[in-house]
């Protein structure tokens, strides 16, 4: 009897002992999972986004209270991961560790145009001081070619950005196309469709919008949700990527933004290139105070708080491009002449031979043979402006101004709402 009670005692043990077992190895198991859950997210976040990788992932919110308050669009989640590799530290720190205290931090700004961007890095590559300074690229949306060319950079210290509410990253909502958007001239109510049409009775077009959307979320994104440049306090030079840039463009810029106080107390900015797109400068030997041009252009924190107090003007006016914008209502709104300072000679040229995002067709898109022909001369690779000359003003120029009603395209008060919820993301 004694060994009959003791053998199920033994059994009773050895599963007892089976049970830990099982259960010590689906903690590992499930302990694992979560690590290597954890880790995939890092990893996706620090490397180029695609549909796969996205497609694993749950949605993670990281809004502020501010931004919930805000009610902005709900992101997808490529939406979500692009705004998580926005809060990355820059690249190239370990060619690059510090910048210089006086260095003007460059933002190019892009769509979906890489034979123009292969140029504009081409350039900057050899631009004199390029290696002191921090280069922000800002995406309209996510094109794999684009972020490959900029993951290429080399030459200073890089940081990439991306337009979380850009229309080309939501193909099925706003601010992207909804399904029950109207189209062209159809009429709300007949057509049960949303939307609000411009002055001149077009509904909204996402490929157009984007335009101003990405400029004015740009902006408040660079100059108020950026640790690096929240503590800057100099000029922040803004180029494009159809935007040519010669070898002294940063050293001219430089003497500019330092002389700038004194030589034209009243010039909100400095711009490397006249604001006629067509012009390579008079060649005078004096500087010169005109309108604030859209090549290479750049101004100080002032200026920029000047421009946000705007918001509402840039917000409600019917146009879809922000340059025209700004001169047609936001500068004027200053009540006295927006001036720029310059040199006599181009350091920037527009090269672009096509606008509103085209350009990534077949090879050599939109540029002549598939390369640009810009002569640089010797005269172009040193400073070639002089602190003694005097500054010319050009006065009742020709050009977009006050009074001009705009070319429409931005009459639906879902973008306008957008854009005045972009200058409120980073309110304390």
């Amino acid at each position: 009897m004694a060994a009959n009670c003791k053998n199920p005692r033994s059994k009773a043990g050895a599963y007892r002992r089976f049970l830990s077992i099982v259960l010590v190895t689906l903690v590992g198991v499930l302990l694992l999972v979560v690590l290597l859950g954890t880790n995939s997210v890092s990893n996706f976040v620090s490397q180029s986004p695609n549909e796969s990788s996205v497609n694993v992932l749950s949605p993670r919110y990281n809004n502020s209270d501010n931004r919930l308050i805000l009610n902005l669009p709900k992101q997808s989640e490529l939406s979500i991961q692009l705004e998580k590799r926005n809060q990355l530290r820059p690249r190239n720190t370990d060619l690059y560790p510090k910048l210089a205290q006086n260095h003007i931090t460059i933002v190019l700004y892009v769509h979906n145009r890489p034979q123009y961007l292969k140029v504009v890095v081409e350039s900057l590559s050899k631009v004199v001081g390029i290696s002191e300074t921090l280069l922000i690229v800002s995406h309209d949306g996510y094109f794999e070619e684009m972020n490959k060319i900029v993951e290429g950079i080399k030459f200073c210290q890089v940081k990439q950005i991306f337009a979380p509410f850009s229309p080309h990253i939501f193909p099925d909502s706003f601010p992207g196309v909804s399904p029950n958007d109207c189209k062209d001239k159809e009429d709300a109510a007949k057509k049960h469709c949303v939307g609000n049409p411009d002055q001149y009775g077009n509904h909204r077009s996402p490929k157009i919008v984007s335009l101003k959307h990405h400029w004015w979320w740009m902006m408040n994104t660079v100059w108020d949700g950026l640790k690096e440049t929240e503590g800057h306090a100099g000029h922040i030079l803004f180029i494009e990527e159809d935007h040519f840039i010669f070898p002294n463009a940063y050293r001219n810029l430089q003497k500019l933004a330092a002389w700038k106080p004194k030589k034209c107390p009243d010039c909100y900015a400095a711009n490397l290139a006249p604001s006629d797109v067509n012009s390579r400068g008079e060649n005078w030997d004096s500087l010169i105070a005109e309108r604030m041009g859209n090549v290479g252009y750049s101004f100080n924190r002032t200026i920029w708080r000047k421009i946000h107090m705007k918001t509402r003007e840039f917000c409600l006016f019917d146009e879809y491009n922000w340059d025209i914008t700004m001169w047609a209502t936001v500068y004027p709104s200053f009540g006295r002449p927006v001036y720029t300072l310059r040199g006599p000679k181009t350091s920037a040229v527009h090269f672009g031979k096509c606008g509103l995002h085209q350009g990534q067709g077949g090879r050599g898109a939109c540029i002549d043979n598939g390369a640009v022909n810009i002569a640089v001369e010797d005269v172009d690779k040193v400073v070639n402006i002089n602190s003694k000359w005097e500054v010319q003003f050009s006065e009742n120029q020709p050009g977009y101004k006050a009074g001009f009603k705009g070319w429409g395209g931005w009459g639906d008060e879902r973008d306008r709402a957008l854009c005045l919820k972009f200058a409120e993301m980073y309110k304390n």
